[in-house]
């Protein structure tokens, strides 16, 4: 028989997802504190496209460890 989702797994799935974006969003700004450079500028004005890799691969790797965290 097909259960529905109960209000309560409902909630624990948004507070979870909100607690993941706000500990990644927090990772990055102190990481983007922690270079030398300014990340945001070097890839959206200058169009840095090496960075921006190095960024993406990065913002991966914290995503993967706080999912992991999470779960």
């Amino acid at each position: 028989m097909l259960e529905l989702l109960k209000p309560g797994q409902l909630v624990g799935s948004l507070v979870y997802s909100l607690l993941g974006v706000v500990v990644f969003w927090v990772a990055f700004i102190i990481i983007d504190k922690l270079t030398p450079y300014d990340l945001w500028k070097g890839i959206v004005e200058d169009k840095n496209q090496a960075l921006a890799t190095v960024v993406a691969a990065m913002c991966l790797g914290i995503a993967i460890i706080i999912a992991s965290a999470i779960h």
